[in-house]
């Protein structure tokens, strides 16, 4: 049967997150785990499930943005679902303002989604976390004129007028959507949440997660495990009094990330394993983060990864064949493109970064819209994304890559920070050591090579 060359276009959507218990998305999914150092969600997994089932854990997991970390996150959710957890999974982008993050803002997040999860358990009377938002309100209502900031049909902010049954994700709710979009009502809530925070984290865990878990455990669950995607999407820039953002929310403030009394996963920018202040970073937590790296498709000394590059080829014919079996697979290669080697350069410039790959194969259907897919458009594509790559990169940017191609290192320098962060340099990792390199669109760049 041939290939619909529309089907096979939104199957390549780079922008699209796989949900693995949804039957069509784990056909797209490949298991990266052999050639990525190791299976880290199944490691997550027995810690929540065999090592610490009745105990508070904290996992940071981090990686490239656009590497799979949210997939690979929502095939633990689901994995821990299907053994009796309560899981609540969530972007914070969604709730959070990225660009001006505080610890109490994400404190007031996971309860929100927390107590939307729990829309068929009723709790007992949430006074002090009642109290605080309270405050809250009158700390807002005094900011804003002519705005009425009374929750209606509510008597209090978290209970609804029936049957007294808790409804703290509405009264958060109403709180954190006025506040986003308005940085002076934010300053004004964290100026009144801020020195709160203790007793903040302490009604959250008295009156919400713990009787939540209690009663989950009636139920047959076998706890509450909350993951917080997207957090490692939180914008650097410096807060008020100079302190990087970043640093100020896992680093300053990363205590109170691990003192929520349930199973939690947090996404961190992947930059901060480079920070000056990351030997503290790891001292706030109960462990070193989980890093997800890319999918190799050389060795440091150059040659290729067979079998990373393998791993690749079939993501992209999985998309186009998501019912052939792998090994047929390999034999309709030229149905989608023009040789083998198209395939090959297609994966090989990607860098094993799995977004990447799919935004160029994206990319290069909507300039083709024909099959099989040629070398020269692929070419043109990749000169394309290499030029918009390149122009914002400073001498002292390119200087410090020709030492990443040479050495397959970085170090703690602010340079190399931005490299990782803009995604000009990968990490990969191979039975527990890792190694740094250029990403391969760049790697012809004449700059590099001057």
């Amino acid at each position: 049967m041939a290939i619909d060359l529309l089907n096979f276009f939104q199957a390549t959507d780079p922008s699209r997150t796989l949900f693995i218990s949804n039957a069509v998305d784990a056909k797209y999914y490949i298991d990266f785990s052999e050639v990525r150092g190791g299976d880290i969600i199944n490691k997550l997994k027995q810690k929540i499930t065999f090592f610490k089932p009745n105990e508070p854990t904290c996992t940071l997991f981090t990686g490239h943005i656009g590497c799979g970390k949210s997939t690979e996150l929502l095939r633990l959710q689901a994995e821990l679902e299907n053994i009796g957890f309560q899981v609540v999974y969530f972007e914070s982008s969604e709730d959070l303002e990225m660009t001006d993050v505080d610890i109490a803002d994400v404190l007031l997040a996971i309860a929100r989604r927390v107590s939307q999860s729990l829309d068929k358990i009723t709790l007992a009377e949430t006074s002090k976390l009642n109290e605080l938002l309270q405050g809250a309100w009158k700390v807002l209502n005094s900011e804003v004129t002519g705005v009425k900031l009374k929750v209606p049909n509510l008597g209090d902010v978290g209970y609804s007028a029936e049957k007294e049954k808790v409804s703290l994700a509405f009264g958060i709710g109403e709180i954190t959507t006025k506040t986003r979009n308005d940085p002076n009502l934010r300053e004004k809530l964290n100026q009144y949440l801020g020195p709160q925070k203790t007793q903040l984290l302490e009604a959250i865990n008295r009156e919400l997660l713990e009787p939540a878990i209690a009663k989950l455990k009636q139920q047959g669950k076998k706890g509450l495990v909350v993951i917080v995607d997207n957090l490692d999407r939180i914008d650097n820039r410096v807060k008020s009094w100079g302190r990087p953002q970043q640093e100020y929310l896992f680093v300053d403030q990363g205590e109170f990330l691990t003192k929520l009394n349930c199973h939690l996963v947090y996404t961190m920018p992947l930059s901060l394993k480079f920070s000056n202040d990351y030997g503290t970073l790891t001292q706030r937590f109960p462990e070193d983060p989980k890093v997800l790296p890319m999918v190799p498709v050389q060795w440091p000394d150059g040659q290729v990864h067979e079998q990373g590059m393998t791993l690749l080829q079939q993501m992209v014919l999985a998309r186009a064949f998501p019912d052939v079996p792998a090994a047929e697979r390999l034999d309709r290669i030229t149905e989608i493109f023009d040789s083998a080697n198209t395939l090959d350069r297609l994966c090989y410039m990607s860098g094993g970064h799995v977004r990447d790959l799919l935004r160029l194969l994206n990319t290069l259907i909507m300039e083709e819209m024909t099959l099989p897919l040629s070398c020269d458009t692929l070419e043109q594509v990749i000169r394309a994304r290499r030029n918009e790559m390149t122009m914002p990169i400073s001498d002292d940017e390119w200087q410090l890559l020709r030492h990443v191609k040479q050495r397959k290192k970085v170090s703690d320098d602010q340079g190399y920070q931005k490299l990782i962060r803009s995604r000009f340099v990968f990490e990969y990792r191979d039975r527990g050591e890792s190694w740094f390199d250029v990403n391969p669109i760049l790697t012809e760049a004449r700059e590099l090579n001057s």
